[in-house]
């Protein structure tokens, strides 16, 4: 077969494959708007890719999206579990897949967004498949990590799977138990075993971009962001949040420490502010530095004048030009 022919086949391949869409990026960077935007210019139905904003009653912890721009397209897996709940990757994906076959029979394109680059990676490659799951293990790991530290977890992980320490932040427990109890029950790295997943790539053309700024800019959208869940009612949000039973997910969302301790009399209220405008620029840089590290993702910068119209119009743009070629 001749190089042009074997293209002219590639091409009618590619072509054939639904579209899977991502918008990710970083906290405050404004991935809603913009997504509205796209969607409905697109014909798409906008799923949620945010472990926080499953969450019922979390509405000013999770930045949930307005009403209003939920009135404008459909969403899915948005606000529909118990904060008490307790939920995981492999319940993220399953519901993700069923969603995205509902959008496609009613004959619109999904639209993933948010900023949990660990629902992307299991929805794009999979869950391994071995069966790697200890509740003795991961308890014991955890009162270690408790009495240890997250950065110690982090070492010992590092001695028997580098690579998975090398993409799990030193401060990540949930993560770095979760591998060293693969490694434990399994007698297998986590990295090597995340070698045999499948999932979305390959069956569907994936297209992922992320929402970027200087990071300045990118800071003081935070601190203003914060400024306004303040005046939103956080506090009293909070407040009636710890009055129940929080899953641990749920209760690792930044402003629930921070509010509590202001709520305890540890400190102050400005002081409960400055610790959630902190913790928030410091999740914003580890988002960034998990995507950077996928090659698969097209990067769009907000430049300081450009409206969440004209982002939108980039992201459309380069669709369009993807579906030329």
């Amino acid at each position: 077969m001749s190089i042009r022919k074997s293209q002219s086949v590639s091409h009618k391949v590619t072509a054939a494959k639904k579209r899977i869409i991502f918008i990710v990026g970083p906290t405050a960077v404004g991935k809603t708007e913009v997504a509205v935007k796209v969607a409905k210019e697109i014909n798409a139905e906008i799923i949620s890719c945010d472990s926080m904003q499953i969450y019922r009653g979390m509405d000013t912890l999770s930045c949930m999206p307005p009403t209003k721009l939920r009135k404008k397209v459909r969403h899915h897996l948005f606000g529909f579990l118990g904060p008490g709940k307790d939920y995981n990757v492999a319940k993220y994906r399953a519901q993700a897949l069923r969603a995205i076959k509902e959008i496609e029979k009613r004959g619109k394109q999904p639209l993933f967004v948010g900023g949990t680059g660990h629902y992307m990676s299991v929805l794009i490659d999979g869950l391994f498949k071995a069966k790697a799951q200890n509740k003795d293990v991961r308890n014991k790991l955890y009162a270690l990590a408790e009495k240890m530290g997250s950065s110690y977890m982090h070492r010992r992980l590092k001695q028997v799977d580098s690579l998975a320490a090398g993409r799990i932040h030193p401060h990540d427990t949930r993560r770095i138990i979760r591998a060293l109890e693969v490694y434990q029950v399994s007698g297998r790295p986590i990295s090597e075993l995340q070698k045999e997943r499948k999932g979305l790539s390959g069956k569907f053309d994936i297209k992922i971009f992320c929402l970027s700024m200087d990071r300045a800019r990118l800071y003081k959208r935070i601190d203003l962001r914060v400024d306004k869940m303040f005046k939103q009612g956080l506090v009293a949000e909070v407040s009636r949040l710890l009055k129940t039973k929080l899953s641990k997910t749920a209760s690792s969302a930044i402003g629930i420490p921070e509010v509590r301790g202001y709520l305890n009399g540890i400190y102050d209220l400005s002081r409960a502010k400055r610790l959630i405008q902190r913790n928030s620029r410091r999740f914003a840089k580890r988002q960034l530095t998990w995507f950077r590290k996928d090659k698969r993702i097209e990067w769009i910068i907000a430049r300081p004048r450009d409206t969440a119209r004209v982002l939108a119009k980039k992201i459309q743009g380069k669709l369009w030009e993807c579906s030329r070629e």
